[in-house]
């Protein structure tokens, strides 16, 4: 399947769709969720045009994923969670829920998170 260059995500990247910037580097960037689901709700994209988690880390440079990670540490110190705690989420492919079809990593925390679900 090839990239959608016009997901709403490669949009953000080209600032065609505004965002509320955390943070940003050669790897990433980090902005807050327009719905987010706990008082703290980031965003973290890589900026190739990568669609899943798989992908990613199968296609990306070694500097690109370790950016990346890196990107998203200091994104979750910059949004105020790291002494707190918080959860990290990827929802990759249909099954697992990925809304967006261009890789991206939740952080989710301002308080408690709640309990995984099965």
């Amino acid at each position: 399947m090839a990239y959608d260059t016009d997901n709403v995500f490669a949009k953000i990247l080209r600032g065609e769709i505004p965002s509320a910037k955390v943070y940003e580097d050669d790897f990433a960037l980090a902005f807050n969720d327009i719905g987010a689901a706990r008082p703290v709700h980031v965003l973290v994209i890589p900026k190739g045009a990568y669609e899943t988690q798989s992908d990613f880390i199968a296609n990306g440079s070694d500097a690109e994923v370790l950016g990346f990670w890196r990107a998203v540490s200091v994104a979750a110190d910059l949004a105020g969670v790291t002494d707190g705690g918080y959860r990290l989420i990827v929802n990759t492919g249909e099954d697992g829920g990925q809304e967006v079809p261009h890789f991206h990593v939740h952080i989710l925390g301002g308080g408690p998170v709640g309990r995984m679900v099965s």
